[in-house]
């Protein structure tokens, strides 16, 4: 009988190139585990909505559509917080805008650099 042995490996470990996703998931964290899925953000939310009287900032557009209509209430950061949390809960960095503006116009200018 020949037994086989396990070879070990040759190769190290690469850094991630997928960055902070790569991060969360390797610390066992979901995406939904983040701020944006809290009761706190849900508040903060609607204070920013009835502050902005349900109305988006960029358009004038009222934000009266169901979820996942064009005008349906996004709250936008501004400045892209991009993980600091004290940017992230700023309400003077927050503004209510319509998807269809958040989900084509801000995603372009963010893809760009330029928000």
């Amino acid at each position: 009988m020949t037994r086989l042995s396990t070879a070990k490996p040759r190769l190290g470990s690469m850094p991630s190139r997928l960055g902070r996703t790569a991060d969360r998931m390797a610390r066992g964290m979901r995406r939904s585990e983040g701020p944006i899925n809290t009761a706190r953000w849900q508040r903060l939310r609607l204070k920013i909505l009835k502050r902005d009287g349900w109305i988006c900032q960029i358009t004038g557009a009222r934000l009266v559509g169901g979820k996942n209509a064009p005008n349906s209430a996004v709250v936008d950061h501004i400045r892209p917080h991009r993980g600091d949390l004290d940017l992230f809960w700023d309400e003077s960095n927050l503004r209510a805008v319509s998807k269809a503006w958040h989900d084509t116009h801000k995603q372009s200018l963010e893809r760009r650099g330029l928000a």
